[in-house]
């Protein structure tokens, strides 16, 4: 082979080579932002029990798994659709943090307006007011009847933020 043959040939693999190295970056990123859209995905479906409210069901420190009424501007639960028995998470009239509690009774008020009236298990009284369905942030995904949960791992975030 002569030489200026042997240059081209070398030239055309260097050529190749730099051009799979771009294709490998490019397959890097990828992956990473796919790592991290997964993440924040997870994240957003994850919500740690602060209080001892819904013991011997949900304790302290316990992530359990939800369902959102608004994830981005989608909806992955209807409110309306949340029935006697479910453990719903809601933001509180009466308590600056969300509540997670379950559903014992709905009802409609006169005008035709859906309520329900929640409880924590481990509250020996109902909660102080009516939660509307606009109130509903999310519902706890159960499998059968028990609820989703990763237990104790959210004591880091309880820890963190100082609660």
């Amino acid at each position: 082979m002569t030489k200026k043959r042997r240059k081209k040939k070398d030239r055309q693999f260097d050529k190749r080579r730099e051009e799979g190295k771009k294709s490998s970056t490019i397959k890097e990123l990828l992956s990473y932002l796919i790592i991290i859209l997964v993440g924040i995905i997870a994240a957003q479906h994850m919500n740690v029990v602060v209080s001892g409210s819904m013991e011997p069901i949900l304790y302290r420190g316990d992530i359990v798994v939800v369902e959102k009424t608004n994830l981005f501007s989608l909806q992955e639960i209807n409110p309306n659709d949340i029935q006697n028995g479910d453990i719903i998470i809601y933001q509180a009239t009466w308590f600056p943090q969300p509540v997670i509690h379950r559903v014992i009774s709905t009802g409609k008020t006169s005008d035709g307006r859906t309520y329900f009236i929640t409880k924590g298990d481990n509250n020996p009284t109902q909660d102080p007011l009516a939660v509307y369905p606009q109130q509903v942030i999310a519902k706890v995904i159960t499998l059968g009847k028990n609820p989703v949960v990763i237990p104790k791992i959210g004591y880091i975030t309880l820890w963190i933020r100082g609660l």
